[in-house]
Formats: C-alpha cells, sequence, structure tokens
C-alpha cells in the first residue's frame, strides 16, 4: 500500500468517521486500481489509464453492482488527492461510467491461446497448477469465481464433465476435453499431494502454496503475467478466456443453445451479445434453414 493510499485510510476513518467495513470495501476497490496500474504512481494516472482500468472492469468476472463501486472507490480516492493538495484536477471527472453488459471485450486467438499455454513454465511448483487453470478456463468457459471454488469431488473425468456452482448457485455440467483433463490429473496427482492442505480446503482443486483456494485477484495476477510474457498486447482477464471459449464454438459451427448451457446463461440474449455473432453467422444459418430465403 502506497503512502497516499494510507493516508486515505486515515482520512476515511477519523475525519469521515466511516466504519471499519466501509473503509476496507474503499480500500479493496482503490488497491484494485493500484494493482492495474503496476509501477505507475496512483498520483500518476491519466485520464486514458483510467479508461483502460474501466474497460478491464468490463472484462472481469465483477457483476455489475461491484463495477460501480469500485469506480465510486476510485472516484472517492481521487476528491480526497484534490482535497489534500497532492492533485490540482481530478482525472475521473469527465470519466463515464460503463454501460453494463453492452461492452464486448478482446477476444484471443487460438494462437494466442497457445502462446499462453506454452509460456506457463511447468519446471516451477506452481506451473502444473497454472496450466491445468489455463486450460479448464478456455477449455470448459467458466468464470472466475467457478474456477476458484471447483472441487474434486465435482470432477467426473470418466464421464467427460465438470459440475460447477455458478451464479445464484445454480449447478451445471460442462463437457471438459482430454488436454484440461490430462493437465487436471498431472496436478492434482502431483505437485498438489505436495501441499501441506489447510482443513477445510481439502476438496477444492487449485490450491495456494499454503494449502488455501486460490481467491480471484490472484488469478487475475496469474493471467496478467502470462500475457505478458507471451507478448500480447490485449487487455487480458479471467474473463477473456471464457469469451474466447464462447466465440470460438460459435465460429466452428457449434449450435447457440449448447453454448448458451454451458456458459449458463438463462437468457438467448446474453449469450448472442457475449459471442459477438456476425453477420455472415446470421446469413449463413439463415440460408441454410429458412425455406424462402
Amino acid at each position: 500500500m502506497n503512502a497516499q493510499i494510507a493516508r486515505f485510510k486515515q482520512y476515511l476513518m477519523y475525519e469521515k468517521g466511516l466504519s471499519p467495513k466501509s473503509v476496507e470495501a474503499y480500500l479493496h476497490d482503490v488497491l484494485l486500481l493500484e494493482e492495474f496500474l503496476g509501477e505507475k504512481k496512483m498520483e500518476d494516472a491519466s485520464f486514458e489509464d483510467l479508461q483502460q482500468f474501466l474497460k478491464y472492469l468490463y472484462q472481469s468476472d465483477y457483476n455489475a453492482r461491484s463495477q460501480a463501486r469500485i469506480i465510486s472507490g476510485m472516484r472517492a480516492f481521487y476528491r480526497y488527492l484534490i482535497y489534500a493538495n497532492v492533485l490540482e484536477t481530478d482525472p475521473t471527472e469527465l470519466l463515464d461510467a460503463p454501460k453494463i453488459g453492452m461492452h464486448l471485450p478482446d477476444v484471443l486467438t487460438v494462437e494466442e491461446i497457445q502462446r499462453i499455454m506454452e509460456v506457463i513454465d511447468l519446471s516451477t511448483p506452481e506451473g502444473h497448477r497454472n496450466r491445468a487453470m489455463a486450460e479448464v478456463m478456455y477449455g470448459c468457459g467458466l468464470r472466475v469465481s467457478e474456477l476458484v471454488t471447483l472441487r474434486i469431488s465435482n470432477l467426473f473425468f470418466d464421464d467427460g464433465f465438470v459440475k460447477v456452482v455458478g451464479k445464484g448457485n445454480k449447478e451445471r455440467l460442462i463437457p471438459i476435453g482430454t488436454t484440461a483433463m490430462k493437465m487436471v490429473n498431472l496436478y492434482v496427482d502431483g505437485k498438489r499431494k505436495e501441499l501441506k492442505i489447510k482443513k477445510g480446503e481439502e476438496d477444492y482443486v487449485f490450491l495456494n502454496r499454503r494449502g488455501a483456494h486460490l481467491t480471484r485477484e490472484m488469478v487475475f495476477m496469474l493471467v496478467k503475467r502470462w500475457v505478458k510474457d507471451a507478448g500480447i498486447e490485449k487487455t487480458v482477464s479471467p474473463h477473456t478466456f471464457r469469451h474466447s471459449f464462447a466465440t470460438h464454438l460459435i465460429e466452428g459451427g457449434a449450435d447457440l443453445r449448447a453454448v448458451q448451457e454451458m456458459l449458463g446463461h438463462e437468457s438467448i440474449t446474453t449469450t448472442e451479445i457475449y459471442t459477438h455473432l456476425d453477420q455472415d453467422y446470421l446469413r449463413t444459418n439463415i440460408a441454410l434453414f429458412h425455406p424462402r430465403y
């Protein structure tokens, strides 16, 4: 935590008199921005940097309410910097809140997916875990929240399926390919067995070095590192793997309703937006199936 964030915390606690829970929420949101900016200081962030952060939030697995809260926390921090005479102008002043649900994130090509897989170093202690996670994200189209809560008891590899618990605690079965199954088995039967697993964490598939299941934030950090190592310039998050999964299926001719089922979308309209069906795809379907086209 940098000095300005530490002073912001004191400001919230003692001058604003906010509750510890509220202070923690503000700090969580500001620290997300700090992590996104990397080596750049928060007070040096430009309007363009913050626009990229909004795009990053769009591509994340945060719901609309969480995204709005994070933006609110970011604005509160920069208003504090004005108040503390650290900045003269507020870089968030002209920042438009995103139109939640309509933005289409970047898609990784099949070649870019392969590059990411190849830069994950299998010789490191976490290498097999990381490769297995990447294969499952792309191979099954999981949300990051579904990935970090994936359980060994929900792996049905004999039948070629995994069971996940999605939004609203709704369960669904998703087919899993041989490559993803192979990497998960290598991890579960190998390095994972060397960990001292914390009580209550035994059934989670993906664990950190302390034997506890991974957090969403850790997965975001890992993906950011893989993309950098692969030399990919796009803004990529765990959600990008899910979007690429759906896009590549649609482009390959998969049935839209089958993709909807695998993604866990209640509405087919959501899937249509998510996979940004192009005009050629729609025209081809009309030509194939409409009797008077």
